[in-house]
């Protein structure tokens, strides 16, 4: 099945799974103690200045070469003291992130860049990054979604599905590697087969699927 949208769907500005992550950051404030998230990525700072504003300790982690641009928007947001900057990537965690176990971690994108088999391990090394009880969210690609048109891995199952995008729409949205596209059940078992629990999964206007889940 193929939807054909025509809106962006690489849209990332406030969203739902946003507006759940600062619901959640709030309650946890309540209990008079200084929240701890990490988002991967943030290249622009969005999310992180929302979280440092309601006074969370927030780190971004992306790709190194990225550093100076986004330590110079911290600077220039006056929240140094608030938000750090992390070198790391999804398919290179380190051993330990700086502010480490978080009570919140945010994957924005990147994790539809490597098979499902490597998302799972990578979930699951980002699940032991939380405190018990420490909430996760995170954000893939759908497969019911303009992304799937021309997309010859949309009749593969979900293990074998990776592959490139259309030449058209990998110019459109500058996707150059495969990717793997996720229906809801698909981010669902990703979630649970890396050992969290699942609190609920939903797909967006755009045909994304998002989903929130909490270590135990």
């Amino acid at each position: 099945m193929t939807m054909n949208i025509t809106a962006n769907p690489l849209e990332t500005g406030a969203d739902e799974l946003e507006r759940f992550a600062l619901e959640e950051c709030v309650k946890r404030q309540r209990v008079d103690r200084r929240v701890s998230v990490l988002i991967m990525s943030d290249t622009r700072c969005e999310m992180a200045l929302k979280f440092a504003r309601l006074g969370a300790q927030v780190v971004v982690a992306d790709d190194a070469s990225l550093q100076t641009d986004i330590e110079g928007r911290i600077l220039a947001a006056g929240l140094n003291e608030e938000i750090s900057f992390s070198p790391c990537a999804l398919s290179r965690l380190p051993e330990e992130i700086p502010g480490e176990p978080f009570d919140i971690i945010i994957i924005r994108r990147g994790m539809c860049s490597m098979p499902y088999e490597q998302a799972r391990q990578v979930v699951r090394q980002l699940l032991l990054k939380l405190k018990i009880g420490g909430k996760f969210y995170l954000s893939v690609l759908g497969l019911h979604s303009e992304l799937s048109e021309g997309y010859t891995a949309g009749e593969a199952s979900i293990d074998q599905r990776f592959a490139e995008l259309s030449p058209v729409l990998a110019e459109k949205y500058d996707i150059r590697q495969p990717v793997c596209l996720y229906t809801e059940r698909n981010l669902f078992m990703l979630l649970l087969e890396a050992g969290a629990s699942v609190l609920r999964t939903l797909t967006t206007t755009y045909g994304n699927v998002k989903g929130i889940a909490v270590r135990v």
